[in-house]
Formats: structure tokens, sequence, C-alpha cells
């Protein structure tokens, strides 16, 4: 296992001292569309996307790596911005990711907790899926491209109507799932095979939001409520008309909660 170059965009700044949200992307989705409507939406917040690798702007992958080394390539980012003054010094720092986003986030909560002023997990779990599931389209993906993914990641990405209301959107999201190297993506598949982090929940100490899509069947609003049923300091909350992109279906609502839950834990930070 080794630690991924991953690359990150600033989609938005909000001036010199304004707090940062560092937003995490979803198997194969780039930051841009998958995050750009709600950091407009974020407007008193600089927000820093980052890509999985082989996705958006990161570079491909060369070796395997686990969800772990994803979360220390994140921390690694994290600080370095702070030292390059991207991220001023006295600027609190919030984390926001979707699906295998939202499942590094967990991680940063365990591993590097202390970068973090709050966390919020998108569309995500403490374990998504089942490690065959992974493996079986890992291959798919490594042999055929991610061309294969893109009519089942539709109809599970998308509520009921998305499509046909926002239809830019959509193309966007699916066109960077096309344009994703295959051989990253696989190698994504098999970080989530082996994630599972339900029995460290209670370790994570920084609060977490954990956010599900009403009509997300991939990871439903169960998992969110384990997730905060059993961190040290958590809360759960539902999404209405959205599903497993919550920040792309749901912009200006997504924008309110983070809002909402980062400003309540800045203020009593201070």
């Amino acid at each position: 296992m080794s630690i991924p170059a991953i690359k990150a965009t600033r989609l938005s700044y909000a001036g010199p001292k304004a707090p940062v949200l560092i937003a995490g992307p979803s198997l194969g989705t780039a930051a841009l569309p998958l995050w750009s409507r709600a950091a407009a939406a974020l407007d008193t917040y600089t927000v820093l996307a980052w890509d999985l690798p082989g996705h958006g702007a990161s570079p491909a992958a060369e070796e395997p790596f686990s969800v772990a080394d994803l979360a220390a390539a994140v921390a690694t980012l994290v600080i370095g911005a702070r030292g390059a003054g991207d991220i001023p010094a006295d600027a609190p720092v919030f984390y926001a990711g979707v699906s295998l986003g939202g499942a590094v986030g967990l991680q940063l909560g365990l591993d590097h907790g202390t970068l973090f002023d709050g966390i919020a997990v998108l569309c995500s779990g403490a374990k998504i899926g089942e490690t065959a599931a992974w493996e079986e389209r890992a291959e798919t993906v490594r042999v055929q491209g991610t061309p294969t993914q893109v009519v089942g990641s539709g109809q599970r990405w998308f509520a009921p109507g998305f499509m046909d209301r926002e239809p830019a959107v959509a193309a966007a999201l699916l066109h960077s799932l096309q344009d994703a190297d295959r051989f990253s993506y696989a190698l994504c598949c098999r970080a989530l095979a082996t994630f599972d982090v339900r029995g460290r929940l209670p370790d994570i100490t920084v609060p977490v939001l954990a956010v599900a899509g009403a009509d997300d069947a991939v990871t439903p609003l169960s998992f969110a409520q384990l997730i905060a049923d059993r961190v040290a300091n958590g809360a759960a909350v539902v999404v209405d008309d959205a599903a497993h992109l919550v920040p792309a279906e749901q912009p200006a609502a997504t924008a309110d909660l983070l809002k909402d839950f980062f400003g309540a834990q800045y203020l009593e930070g201070k």
C-alpha cells in the first residue's frame, strides 16, 4: 500500500479570515461537477475540493492504496496548504466528503482528527457494500473500463426526476465517471472492499454530521444514524429529493446544513 498523489481545486474564496472547507468526492466523480454549486452557496467559506486518484485533476495511481492512505493524502494536503499560507494559520478547517470521500472523512476523524474542527459524512457509511461486490466491480472496470458503470451509476446516484430536471449537471457527473482512469477506479473499489471502521467509531471525537439522501439505496439513513449514534459527538439528518450525490442534487440544502453544523462548532470553539 502507498499514499496516492491527489490534487485539490479551489472552488470558492471567501477572504483571508474565512473558514475553510475541504470537500471530498464520491467514487467516479470529479470535484468540480460534484461540489461547484454547493460551493457557490457556501458563500462564507473558502472551499477546496480534492479529486480521487485518476479522477478530475488528480494523477492516476500506480500502486494499491487503502482508505487510510487516502486520508493520509488529504491530511498531507491540508498540512501543506497551511504551510504555504493557502489556509491561514488561524482559520478553522472543516471537512465534508461524499460516499468514498465520506469514508475518508471518518478515517480522518480517526487518524488526523486534530486537523479539523468538524467533519460531515454525506451519503456514506462506516462500511459500504460487500467485499465480493467491490472486487467484482474492480475487475470489470480494470478490464472493460469505466463506461461499463455509467448506466448503473446514473440509476444509483440521482433521485427520480433529477436527470430530467438537471440534465447538464447529471451529464457532467457521468462524463467525469467515463473519463476516470479505469485502473485508479479499480483501486478505489479495492480500497472500499476492505474498509470497515464500525468498531472504531467511538474513537472519533471530532464533531460529525452524517447526511443521508432520502432516496439513497446505497447508503440509506440507517448508515448515517449508526455513525451519529456511535461517534462521540454526532448528528444525523436526511435530505429530501436526493439520492447518493446530495451536494449536486440539493446544493442549497447541503450548504445550509453545513453552515449550520460547522457554524455551531466554530462558535463553540471560540
